[in-house]
């Protein structure tokens, strides 16, 4: 009866999505943060407070197993604009500067000469901006770029419209400069305008400025927040820290009467650096307050009655880190362990996804770029090869055509081939049966030899084939 139960209610939204086909251009608000942990959504844990995101998925559907491409920010975020693997796209390295991990500040007047500033996504890759765009779609994205600072990387050059927001990896909340030097940007031009402004709530002000211009019209919106990443300040008080507002802060009571410095080192030198209470305190505050933004977003489509017509997606980036919560998985952010690159998603596509569903269907941020193709009826760009499926069948329901995914950072490689996951990495290496060892605890390379092998041989396969395709900068030597 069950079964029978489910295959009624796929048959019924498919008929839907065939429905919606032929309806009016749906809009498009994606929401991606900033490692956030596995674990980190109120209706999950009960340990931190997210009711809008806890709202979405009463609404929609969240997914278990979701994967980004890498375990950190930059070639994530280039594979969600281009549907593509970091080691096609070419983006499969961070874009930042290493000195600040050292305490150093660069001159202001060295800065325009390091790679954070020099390099950026291959011009010739496609962004879905660009594929949405010329479709008739307005394209606005707020918060964190991370492709790239010189006028060629901006987003009004890779197909968006309307741009407000940083242009690397992180920032202080407040003063928007990473470790010193200025990052905010209005379309293609630097501003300090709002200074001193808490970064979340701009963002949230930029993205109901867009749906306001644009409600008449078809629209895609990216909110790429950087919340609850750590802030970027060389201050031994801050760093390793999340900056929140006062009001967030005193939501978590418990946390906030232990929270304070403590003697430590940094830098290498003796400093008062956060307690364990601080940082924790910090990051759940940043995410509540972020929670928040998102439920003005939601109230935003629900006022102007969009609501109905309106995929709203969201993400973390990777993994979590610092004080995240990615219980039950092995693993954080930077590492190729289920804690790096499985992430929380949610999903509400009216007529498509169900209300109140889990899902383990085995999906990816690659599905993005085909997905929003099909659901806008967009052609996907020709001669582009994309990485992904479209997984509108899927959220209705239907099983996941992916079996496979890839993951490599330097030299640390991962593969998961259905329910099997191969890791080598520093941090522990195996085989692993994802389907009954998802903190990746009992390693089975001993007892399935045979297993191990395919995996492997799938995983030499996958990186032969990015090795063969048309080179991409700006890593790759060619």
């Amino acid at each position: 009866m069950l079964f029978s139960a489910r295959l009624l209610a796929l048959a019924f939204s498919l008929v839907a999505l065939a429905c919606i086909v032929h309806a009016a251009p749906p809009n498009i608000v994606l929401i991606v943060s900033d490692d956030q942990g596995y674990n980190d959504l109120g209706h999950v844990s009960g340990e931190i407070v997210t009711p809008h995101l806890d709202r979405l998925a009463a609404e929609g559907v969240r997914l278990t197993d979701f994967y980004v491409s890498w375990p950190a920010c930059t070639p994530s975020r280039g594979s969600i604009l281009t549907g593509r693997y970091p080691q096609r796209n070419g983006l499969y390295d961070m874009i930042r500067n290493e000195v600040p991990d050292l305490g150093v500040k660069i001159p202001a007047e060295e800065y325009p000469y390091t790679l954070e500033r020099i390099l950026g996504m291959d011009e010739r890759e496609v962004t879905i901006g660009d594929v949405l765009s010329d479709a008739g779609y307005r394209c606005g994205v707020f918060g964190k770029w991370d492709g790239g600072q010189l006028k060629r990387y901006l987003p009004l050059q890779r197909g968006f419209h309307d741009f407000y927001g940083f242009t690397n990896t992180g920032i202080d909340y407040y003063t928007h400069e990473r470790y010193g030097t200025p990052s905010m940007y209005r379309n293609n031009t630097p501003t300090t305008e709002d200074k001193g402004n808490y970064a979340t709530d701009l963002f949230e002000r930029e993205a109901l400025r867009f749906i306001e211009a644009n409600k008449a019209r078809p629209f895609f919106l990216y909110v790429p927040f950087n919340a609850p990443h750590g802030s970027s300040n060389l201050d031994p008080a801050i760093r390793n820290t999340v900056q929140a507002p006062d009001e967030y802060r005193a939501m978590y009571p418990d946390l906030l009467a232990k929270a304070g410095l403590e003697p430590g080192k940094r830098y290498g030198k003796e400093a008062m650096v956060p307690n364990k209470a601080e940082r924790v305190l910090g990051y759940k505050a940043a995410t509540t307050c972020m929670d928040d933004s998102i439920g003005t977003i939601l109230d935003a489509l629900d006022k102007n009655n969009l609501a109905k017509n309106t995929i709203v997606i969201f993400f973390s980036d990777n993994g979590g880190s610092g004080s995240a919560d990615n219980r039950p998985l092995n693993g954080r952010k930077g590492q190729v362990l289920e804690g790096g690159i499985r992430v929380p998603c949610i999903i509400r596509w009216p007529g498509i996804t169900q209300p109140g569903t889990v899902s383990d269907a085995f999906l990816t941020s690659l599905e993005l770029f085909p997905t929003l193709c099909a659901a806008t009826g967009t052609p996907t760009p020709e001669g582009v090869v994309l990485d992904g499926y479209d997984m509108t069948p899927v959220l209705a329901g239907a099983p996941s055509p992916r079996t496979e995914m890839f993951w490599q950072r330097r030299a640390e490689k991962a593969a998961r081939v259905g329910r099997w996951k191969w890791v080598k990495a520093r941090r522990g290496s195996g085989l692993y049966n994802l389907t009954d060892d998802i903190g990746e605890r009992h390693d089975l390379s001993k007892e399935k030899p045979e297993v191990l092998e395919m995996v492997k041989e799938k995983f030499a396969t996958w990186r032969a084939t990015m090795d063969a395709t048309e080179p991409r900068g700006p890593f790759r030597d060619y």
